[in-house]
């Protein structure tokens, strides 16, 4: 498959809103609003100023499990230098098979790693300074406001990188909406089309509706081309990855049904291979398996029926290379040969 792309001169989004005054008008308004958080489709609506009970159990700080340059994401993610991915800890999401789950679902551990928005800021300065072609939020539904008052002061300290919006895909299209401009590239994720199995494996009710709106209003901020700079890095775009699930969890066809019918077959896709059972997953026997090379097969079979032709295919072994080790917080992935 190969990417759609053109080249383009580019100043990331959030410039212009910060000379105009915007930026920092949305990220008051959004960070003032978890004292009744609504910031995600659950809508939990607990004053986070004063407590951690909230179903992501994340409070009035930002959470940072873990920064580095990341070299195992997409090619045009990646590039020469690799993205400068911020690792934020705790979830929207309960899936049971998590690859992050160390920094997800550990929410007492976690709380430790709290830290001020001019520490987040300065990560974002020193991901650059070491060449990142982007900075990557991992995770940033739930600490969307955070983002945006820490992304305030970077800016003063001469933050100019895109930012990546890499998420699980639950998230509230009307907050989308309040931040049309600010991130340039969306990276989430298309998880289930069966809203019961999202239910029982991730603990997200009405999440194929939810998902598949969100990401159309992402698709609407950034449409299905992907923007490159003159220097040969991504700049702008949508990439939307689906994780193949054993025994056919994830529904893979209503999802890319429902891709094809909202937003078309242009768009870029990442349809990823590298499911391994973790976390709770030996729990559950449908998911106590990694993929079968058939079920793979199946879904590549559907894109090409589909009429999909963009994006990136992972190679069937590649549950025996991504596997990510938050004990080492410096270097969590260490990509094999």
């Amino acid at each position: 498959m190969f990417d759609n792309k053109s080249n383009t001169v580019f100043e990331a989004g959030y410039l212009k809103l910060y000379r105009s005054g915007l930026l920092k008008t949305i990220a008051d308004e959004l960070y003032q609003s978890i004292s009744e958080c609504s910031i995600c489709p659950r809508c939990c609506k607990i004053n986070r100023f004063k407590s951690y009970s909230g179903f992501c159990h994340s409070g009035y700080k930002v959470i940072v499990s873990s920064y580095c340059l990341h070299f195992g994401e997409e090619p045009p993610l990646v590039a020469d230098s690799g993205v400068g991915n911020i690792f934020l800890g705790n979830c929207n999401l309960r899936c049971l098979y998590c690859q992050n789950y160390q920094i997800s679902q550990n929410y007492h551990i976690e709380k430790n790693n709290e830290v001020s928005f001019e520490k987040l800021a300065d990560i974002m300065i020193e991901l650059q300074e070491k060449n990142a072609t982007s900075i990557g939020f991992v995770s940033p539904t739930h600490f969307l406001p955070h983002i945006l008052k820490s992304l305030i002061i970077a800016i003063e300290k001469g933050l100019t990188l895109p930012l990546i919006y890499n998420s699980n895909g639950y998230d509230s299209v009307e907050i989308l909406k309040k931040i049309n401009g600010i991130f340039d590239i969306f990276l989430p994720d298309f998880k289930y089309g069966d809203n019961e199995i999202a239910l029982e494996y991730s603990s997200a009710k009405n999440y194929y509706e939810i998902a598949l709106d969100a990401i159309t209003e992402m698709h609407n901020q950034v449409g299905s081309n992907l923007l490159y700079g003159n220097d040969g890095r991504l700049k702008r775009g949508l990439i939307i990855r689906h994780l193949v699930l054993p025994n056919n969890l994830a529904e893979s066809f209503k999802i890319l049904k429902g891709i094809k019918s909202s937003i078309g077959t242009n768009v870029c896709l990442s349809i990823m291979s590298q499911y391994y059972p973790a976390y709770k997953a030996h729990e559950k026997i449908l998911i106590s398996r990694p993929i079968r090379e058939s079920e793979y097969n199946k879904v590549l079979n559907i894109l090409e029926e589909l009429g999909f032709e963009n994006g990136w295919l992972q190679d069937y072994e590649s549950k025996h290379i991504y596997k990510p080790d938050f004990n080492d917080r410096i270097t969590p992935f260490k990509i094999k040969e």
